[in-house]
């Protein structure tokens, strides 16, 4: 009877993080949209300035003030010499998403990072040498055929976000892959990850941030008609942009590998029907179908990446399929592909 009670708060706690999950990332991501969009705030380094801060407070309080989680120590010579560098890709990651979200909706956006997987692969084969089961390419074939009907059929394409979102991916793909190497010993979660890099990466994009941005930003201060109320909006954002980032946390525990892979696409969904709602930007059928096809063949990316990485070491492998190496350029993300979500 007990058991069957725990089972039973283990799925309604499941359920709660993703749905939480959920309100977080698509709230950030809608949000982010009205200051571009609505707000006419046209300067998506400041906003990403601003969501390094604001992570970088909120991660200081949840460690230092409220000790919900344990700070993991690193040592001073390894802050800049390898976490340095993590933040400076973690820091492109975020801006290119904002730039991206300036010129394109949300619903183009979202399908692009979708293609996140695909790059990672093929970074991982290209350069790293490393050998993938065929299954593997097999399931990449929806994703990049999906993302390639959705671009020829995009009605609000824009050349320059587009290029912003697909090396937006090129980031996040070489975060994945450097991570084991550059922080190897250091089994961080997302809170200290953030709590490390955040800092350096509002110290890397201040400066430009100012010199490219700055005197249009106090332009728009001077020329807003509701101030208060949109520098509300704008730090919002980034509150609700650290909360993400805790919540991605919660859900990782909360749930298993499959089950945050088929959660993470259907919120994909949740995201593009919210935009469509709110900003109303068209969308063609075949451009829905395009992206349908990118969140089946991310599931199914997911489901076979589980499925191969359960197998014993022993299960017996057909001759045409090479196994993978194991070797230091086997490498592995920072803690899983889970949290490429962060924004």
């Amino acid at each position: 009877m007990e058991e069957g009670r725990f089972c039973q708060w283990s799925v309604i706690r499941s359920v709660l993080a993703i749905l939480q999950w959920w309100g977080f990332n698509v709230t950030v991501i809608i949000i982010n949209k009205w200051i571009f969009q609505k707000l006419d705030f046209k300067f998506p380094l400041t906003v990403s300035c601003v969501h390094f801060i604001s992570s970088a407070i909120g991660a200081y309080v949840i460690i230092k003030v409220l000790k919900l989680k344990p700070l993991i120590s690193v040592d001073p010579e390894d802050r800049w010499r390898r976490i340095f560098p993590m933040s400076f890709i973690f820091c492109i990651n975020i801006v290119l998403g904002n730039v991206s979200l300036r010129y394109i909706p949300v619903s183009f956006m979202q399908t692009i990072k979708s293609f996140t997987p695909a790059t990672t692969v093929l970074l991982q084969w290209l350069i790293w040498k490393k050998y993938f089961d065929w299954k593997i390419w097999a399931s990449l074939i929806p994703i990049v055929g999906g993302i390639l009907l959705t671009s020829i059929t995009e009605l609000s394409f824009n050349m320059f976000g587009f290029c912003a979102a697909l090396f937006g991916c090129l980031a996040t793909s070489t975060k994945t892959i450097l991570a084991e190497s550059l922080l190897h010993g250091y089994k961080f979660d997302s809170i200290n990850t953030v709590y490390y890099m955040a800092p350096f990466a509002t110290m890397i994009l201040a400066v430009p941030a100012l010199l490219l941005e700055g005197s249009g930003v106090v332009a728009w201060l001077y020329t807003c008609p509701s101030l208060s109320s949109s520098l509300v909006i704008i730090f919002g954002s980034g509150v609700l942009a650290f909360c993400l980032n805790f919540s991605i946390f919660y859900v990782i525990h909360s749930t298993t590998a499959v089950t945050f892979n088929v959660a993470g696409n259907l919120k994909v969904a949740v995201a593009v029907t919210c935009s469509w709602l709110i900003f109303r930007n068209p969308i063609s059928m075949m451009n829905a179908v395009g992206c349908s096809i990118t969140l089946v063949g991310c599931t199914f990316y997911g489901y076979v990446r589980h499925m191969l990485s359960s197998q014993s070491p022993g299960t017996p492998r057909t001759p045409r399929t090479p196994r993978t190496p194991r070797s230091k350029m086997e490498l592995l993300p920072l803690v899983s592909d889970k949290l490429d979500d962060k924004v």
